[in-house]
């Protein structure tokens, strides 16, 4: 974990991550416990080694509580328990993705309503199971992870960038509605940050020359360079600022 700012609000905050124990969420988790947050995060996949990890390093253990995000009932309920063990969750992370590669022609209906569920559904439920919390405590901040697939016009995952578009747009309009009560809703948009999953999967020679290009900082991200954006707009020092998004890419695409 790279050296960061140090973020004194956030110690004992309540944290909820989605998709927490690997890739991305995984130093997400690490980053706040390194800030003294109690985190909890789900994931699909067993995440005790990690935890056991985590308090070896912190002397803080994340509660991972093992859901699937695509089950509503589920999701819901692994915030209450969130709650229930660390309090009413201040800030919520939603950063479980898939950027499954498909062709337009090859979607069907199944397929359109699973990529949906995982990379927008979840999104809009667990905002709307953390905010009575975040109400009652005086306020929160949700931060959406989105992405800058579809600010580049990609091809190859036309549901991904359909649904990171509209996390744009759902961030926006829940600032709005929001706001009274102090709660405040960002979007994170990264550019192609090397996870191992990214590394397995998608990442060839041709393709990452081709991305390098097009950066302007001439270094691939990694995961923990997502890390600091993330404790910033949890803490108060960002209290201002809501409705946004932000863009970690290394200078691909140009916002404003």
């Amino acid at each position: 974990m790279k050296e960061t700012a140090t973020f004194y609000d956030l110690a004992n905050a309540s944290v909820f991550i989605t998709g927490g124990g690997s890739g991305i969420g995984a130093s997400l988790t690490e980053g706040f416990l390194e800030q003294g947050a109690r985190v909890a995060f789900v994931g699909r996949s067993d995440a005790t080694a990690f935890c056991d990890e985590m308090e070896a390093k912190y002397g803080n253990r994340p509660l991972f509580i093992q859901c699937d995000i695509t089950d509503t009932d589920a999701l819901k309920a692994s915030i209450d328990q969130a709650a229930a063990a660390h309090g009413p969750v201040t800030t919520l992370v939603n950063n479980a993705a898939n950027d499954k590669r498909h062709s337009t022609a090859e979607v069907d209906s199944d397929f359109f309503d699973w990529m949906m569920a995982i990379n927008l559904k979840a999104y809009f439920f667990a905002c709307q199971a953390v905010i009575p919390g975040m109400q009652a405590a005086g306020g929160g901040s949700i931060i959406n992870f989105s992405s800058i697939s579809y600010m580049m016009g990609n091809a190859g995952y036309p549901l991904y960038t359909g649904a990171n578009s509209a996390i744009n747009g759902m961030t926006r309009s829940l600032a709005r509605e929001f706001g009274p009560d102090k709660i405040r809703v960002n979007a994170l948009a990264p550019g192609w940050v090397l996870t191992q999953k990214q590394l397995d999967k998608w990442a060839t020679p041709e393709g990452l020359a081709a991305h390098m290009e097009r950066q302007c900082l001439k270094e691939h991200l990694e995961p923990d360079d997502i890390v600091g954006a993330t404790l910033f707009m949890a803490s108060a020092t960002s209290k201002m600022m809501t409705g946004q998004a932000i863009v970690i890419d290394g200078g691909v695409v140009v916002t404003g």
